[in-house]
């Protein structure tokens, strides 16, 4: 039937494109009537500095039929346990902490809170969990024995975007009978109805499809230009909006390899540190509103002379990135869906970027509408559910700096300003106070930062609750018996488990197995 959605055309490669394309292609395989076509312009380059991921990335990888040893050696790619954030409560202290992507042992059997109350000198993370520990001694998360996707200790990823985006196109076009179609766009042919009924290209010709999927980036030229779905600026709660990003090379082959992003704060932002097999991956996300960019860049070779020994004309200018904080009021809009930065973009604290385009690739792919009559009901639900998950990655990223005891500049002085809070963070943070983050906060099942995530920032950076006396003794009893399981695994897993470079050096030479 002419209103069938059969034909998906994805606007723009890159991470979130080709993503978009193998998640839909692999749901709607096998005989299916549904085509998928990305069209990228040769004229656009893609970003290709590293990236931090959530270990939703492996079921990802996994379903849309990615060799991981394959992935791992095409992209640069590490695993990832975790972040590790230095200097972010108090300047003074240089304290740090980590939120590692284990559960904290017993979290979901007690109140683990009352007993790390009796132990205050000891990080909470490290207490409850043996990642920390893991990611300290510099181990890997897996042993050499260990199948693709399998884990010891729970993981996602770290890798170069830009590798990681062609690898997917060769997936995606080999394995998935994708169509690439290499050419630029060079306006929206609209129906008389509203709808974009083709795609009119610079060599090609108008490309026809049923349902469009803009992935353009941040110029968001179907949703946001050709459409004008209006921006939610967060801007005056998220300050930052620049970004500067430096490849650094390893001093020596056998560099260890961190298991974690490593972010330490700075006077008016924060610098990444991601460690890749072959280099590593350090930028500087700043607010333009309170340091100006040569400042910036200063902090950030300040930060890689005493971190790698490297010197500013030794690696050249730093890769230059601007960006407005926020998201589209609809994801969603007639016969179009934004994914990536194209439906928004707040700054890569804690990797919510691929996350959210996960999220966005698998509701489509399982909820593809079968007609045009149906497309307005699938609309309002995923724009309903985006809506609340861009609210969510606000409120937590929001939450690392509001806890900050820092009063060394006015950006840290000004992230604790009520105006800049909003309602529904302050609404949890007294509620926080006499009872941890649980499943009633967070209601969706597919929450991008579970309840734990909450637990790890808010007791790393000091958050002290009110104990709740009627169970006190019965948690505390039962919090020691977890602390004490936390610290037994710790124990049997360092020594069982191998440095993560010597991981990373095994999978090059001789691959995983497969489950």
């Amino acid at each position: 039937m002419a209103d069938d959605i059969t034909r998906i055309v994805i606007v723009g490669g890159g991470s979130a494109g080709w993503l978009t394309a193998g998640v839909i292609a692999a749901e709607h395989a096998a005989g299916s009537k549904v085509s998928v076509t990305v069209l990228e312009s040769p004229d656009v380059p893609t970003v290709g500095v590293g990236e931090g991921t959530w270990p939703t990335m492996r079921d990802t990888l996994r379903r849309i039929g990615v060799s991981e040893s394959d992935f791992i050696r095409e992209c640069d790619a590490t695993f990832k346990q975790g972040s590790r954030f230095i200097g972010w409560g108090s300047r003074a202290g240089r304290d740090a902490y980590m939120h590692p992507f284990v559960l904290p042992q017993g979290f979901l059997d007690t109140n683990l809170i009352a007993g790390w109350l009796q132990m205050p000198h000891v990080p909470y993370a490290e207490l409850v969990s043996f990642q920390p520990h893991l990611c300290e001694a510099g181990r890997g998360p897996k042993q050499f024995a260990t199948p693709e996707y399998a884990a010891v200790a729970n993981y996602a990823y770290h890798l170069d975007a830009g590798k990681f985006g062609q690898f997917l196109r060769r997936h995606c076009v080999e394995r998935l009978g994708v169509r690439h179609v290499a050419d630029h766009m060079v306006s929206v042919n609209a129906r008389a109805d509203g709808d974009i009924a083709s795609l009119q290209t610079r060599e090609r010709g108008a490309l026809e499809g049923d349902l469009f999927v803009d992935c353009t980036g941040e110029r968001s030229l179907l949703l946001g230009r050709h459409f004008g779905v209006g921006h939610v600026d967060v801007r005056s709660v998220l300050f930052n909006d620049r970004a500067l990003a430096v490849q650094v090379p390893y001093p020596a082959p056998d560099t260890p390899i961190a298991c974690q992003t490593v972010s330490t704060a700075q006077r008016s932002g924060w610098i990444w540190d991601i460690g890749l097999s072959a280099r590593r991956g350090v930028g500087h996300v700043y607010s333009s509103s309170h340091i100006s960019d040569a400042e910036a860049e200063a902090d950030l070779f300040k930060y890689i002379e005493g971190s790698a020994g490297a010197s500013a004309k030794d690696l050249g200018a730093p890769m230059r990135l601007a960006f407005d904080p926020g998201y589209r009021r609809q994801s969603w809009h007639r016969n179009c869906v934004a994914i990536g930065m194209s439906a928004g973009f707040v700054e890569p604290l804690e990797a919510s970027s691929l996350a959210l385009v996960e999220l966005g690739a698998t509701a489509l792919a399982e909820q593809l509408p079968a007609t045009r009559q149906h497309m307005e009901q699938v609309a309002q639900r995923y724009n309903e559910a985006f809506a609340y998950r861009w609210e969510r990655v606000v409120d937590f990223l929001k939450l690392h700096y509001v806890l900050s005891r820092r009063d060394d500049s006015d950006y840290w002085r000004e992230h604790r300003l009520t105006a800049s809070v909003p309602d529904s963070l302050r609404e949890l943070l007294q509620m926080w106070q006499y009872r941890p983050p649980s499943r009633y906060d967070l209601t969706r099942v597919d929450e991008v930062f579970p309840s734990a995530s909450y637990h790890y920032i808010l007791y790393g950076m000091g958050f002290v609750p009110e104990p709740r006396a009627a169970r006190a003794s019965d948690d505390l009893r039962r919090a020691s018996d977890f602390f004490r399981e936390a610290a037994d695994l710790t124990r049997q897993m360092l020594p069982a488990l191998p440095a993560h470079r010597a991981l990373i050096e095994h999978i090059h030479t001789r691959g995983l197995s497969k489950i």
